[in-house]
């Protein structure tokens, strides 16, 4: 998730397909996260670039913020 740039997004299939893992595991991963801003798990989205969930306190609304504000959705 780390190596992601800001404003850049991937699948937690591409995701899941570089670690050879499934998408549900790193989905758990990212839900996972206590750190969700340091660690930027926002970046990773659903298939079709579907929102998916978010760890955050906000939940898909704070991703949906951190996305724009990062310029990744318009």
């Amino acid at each position: 998730m780390q190596a992601i740039p800001k404003g850049g997004y991937r699948t937690y299939g591409d995701v899941a397909g570089e670690l050879g893992a499934s998408a549900r595991s790193v989905g758990t991963a990212c839900g996972s996260n206590p750190i969700p801003v340091i660690i930027p798990c926002h970046r990773i989205l659903a298939a079709g670039g579907k929102l998916g969930g978010f760890s955050a306190a906000g939940g898909v609304e704070d991703k949906v913020w951190l996305l724009r504000h990062e310029g990744a959705l318009l």
